[in-house]
């Protein structure tokens, strides 16, 4: 006995209809010029003929194209007004959708960072957290400037993808040989950002943190305000949470053991009016976190 088998029709689910230049993809620019080209011949084209339908007086066909012409212009430039801003606004977003998914790249280091490093939980969110609160007090305001140093903080124990495990997380104290290893982490940041133009702006902490104030850090033994302002003020912050927690090589520092050391460097590993910004605003600093 035959059957007869019904298969249904697929049927794609329903969508608004998009206008045609974005169903044809029709770059922004070219769109633009193509719409005014279209609306120019059209307005001339349908405008003259009525006009010569209309009027049969010359002198006052004359003064219908003159308000015509300036009709076109004042139509037209409000037209290209609403295109262009309209463009800008899809730019923008497309640009700003960029820049998410590039931080959610760099919290995403963040997080593997901080696991293989066996750091304690959210090590690198706290001490960016705190860097930016730190630079706000510290007079830098600048939205812009403040998005480069938090990148730079989230960033700055990048170099330390270069350096062995058995060297980064040994429970016990570095051999020299060791040491030597472990001061290459800024140049391996320094090699890896700067070749990345998004983020060779927020290069400063990466690559200068463990310069020191009176010259004796590394990788380049800058002194002073040689050293970029965004590292000195993350070195503090750094030595700060290195001291306070508990890691593979030492216990946590008591509290005021932590502050009066970093009061002691200052001159010496730290700047010194940074330091009493980072003394005076102590409570605040480390809420950010």
């Amino acid at each position: 006995m035959n059957r007869t088998v019904s298969i249904p029709l697929y049927k794609a689910p329903y969508s608004k209809p998009k206008a045609l230049f974005a169903q044809l993809k029709v770059r922004p620019h070219y769109r633009i010029v193509l719409i005014y080209l279209i609306l120019g011949c059209s307005w001339i084209y349908f405008s003259d003929a009525v006009l010569d339908a209309l009027i049969s007086s010359k002198t006052t066909l004359t003064y219908a194209q003159n308000i015509k012409g300036w009709a076109f212009i004042v139509i037209t430039a409000a037209m290209l007004l609403v295109l262009i801003r309209r463009a800008v606004k899809a730019n923008e977003k497309v640009n700003l959708d960029l820049i998410a998914s590039y931080d959610q790249t760099i919290h995403g280091w963040m997080e593997l960072m901080d696991i293989r490093h066996q750091e304690t939980r959210n090590h690198t969110q706290r001490v960016t957290n705190m860097t930016v609160k730190f630079a706000q007090i510290a007079g830098i305001t600048d939205a812009d400037s403040l998005k480069i140093i938090e990148r730079g903080a989230a960033l700055h124990d990048m170099g330390k993808i270069g350096i062995a495990d058995n060297i980064l997380i040994k429970p016990g104290k570095l051999t020299e040989e060791e040491w030597q290893q472990m001061r290459m982490h800024p140049e391996i940041a320094h090699q890896v950002l700067s070749k990345i133009n998004f983020l060779r702006p927020s290069i400063d902490i990466p690559y200068s943190h463990h310069e020191r104030w009176d010259g004796t850090g590394y990788p380049l033994g800058l002194k002073e305000e040689a050293i970029p302002l965004a590292a000195r003020i993350f070195s503090i912050i750094d030595v700060w949470d290195a001291l306070s927690n508990k890691r593979v090589y030492k216990d946590a520092w008591p509290e005021q053991k932590v502050l009066d050391y970093i009061r002691s460097q200052a001159g010496a590993q730290f700047d010194p009016r940074l330091t009493q910004i980072f003394l005076e605003h102590y409570r605040e600093i480390v809420l950010a976190g």
